[in-house]
């Protein structure tokens, strides 16, 4: 499509922003650790993590985790089991830095014991409850950027789901409204909290700049421009979450519907 206007067409732009398909995928197993970012459009890449542990047995300065030289076969279970879970604070640790500051998803790659003891002492706050349950040992990039898409998947609709069920909480309190009069003078004096919008309604108009008054028009013209992505802005520019959803997803099948910090 071409858009010619004097404002930015935001909608297909927070489509990508909200649910970008951007991720980091851990994949860890007792022969190595990688991580591996996935984009939306571009090949994965391995990211490089400083101080990470080539393996287990690296991180435990030996030859191997499976002869440790004990009395018992318990002995040298516990004594393995102990040294995975210094493997996996170590791989916690390296990535620290590398993930600092960042929202985006990891997604874990491994298989038990592994996985369980990497969740017990993981720091990134980011990590999904969901990963992938196989050895990565002979997963290429490609391969485990493959697999996670389902994952990532999954998060963005749980996402979405929670967000309507929050709508819906927050109606019953007068914070909530899928009038879009009502939403419009809410974008405007900063009273979204998060906003949720049909990334294929159009609705032609104007937004009163000052007192957020919607008034529509019949048809897009030079003297009009598109309402919602109009309020999408004002949102955004009061520190509004904003989530671009098909219309299936919307609350009420309406183009816009907004939680509010206060009723309004």
């Amino acid at each position: 499509m071409v858009e010619v206007s004097d404002r930015f067409y935001l909608k297909p732009l927070l489509r990508s922003v909200a649910l970008p398909q951007h991720a980091f995928v851990l994949a860890l197993s007792e022969n190595g650790a990688r991580l591996v970012e996935v984009y939306a459009d571009l090949p994965p890449s391995e990211v490089r993590v400083p101080g990470l542990p080539d393996s287990a047995a690296d991180a435990a300065g030996r030859a191997s985790l499976n002869n440790l030289t004990q009395g018992t076969r318990t002995a040298n279970a516990e004594g393995k089991k102990k040294l995975l879970l210094e493997y996996a604070r170590k791989v916690d640790a390296a990535l620290r830095p590398v993930l600092a500051g960042r929202e985006t998803p990891l997604i874990l790659a491994a298989t038990d014991p592994l996985a369980p003891m990497f969740r017990s002492v993981n720091s990134y706050p980011a990590l999904l409850a969901e990963g992938l349950p196989t050895s990565p040992d002979r997963m290429s990039k490609i391969a485990l950027a493959t697999a996670v898409r389902s994952v990532l998947d999954g998060h963005y609709a749980a996402q979405i789901e929670a967000a309507r069920g929050l709508y819906h909480e927050r109606a019953g309190q007068r914070r909530a409204t899928s009038e879009l009069n009502d939403i419009a003078r809410a974008a405007t004096f900063g009273a979204v909290d998060l906003l949720l919008v049909d990334i294929d309604e159009v609705v032609p108009g104007t937004v009163g700049a000052s007192d957020g008054v919607v008034t529509l028009a019949s048809t897009a013209g030079a003297g009009s421009f598109g309402v919602i992505d109009e309020i999408a802005g004002r949102a955004i520019l009061a520190g509004a979450e904003v989530l671009a959803v098909r219309r299936a997803d919307m609350p009420d099948g309406a183009p816009a519907a907004a939680i509010l910090r206060y009723p309004v």
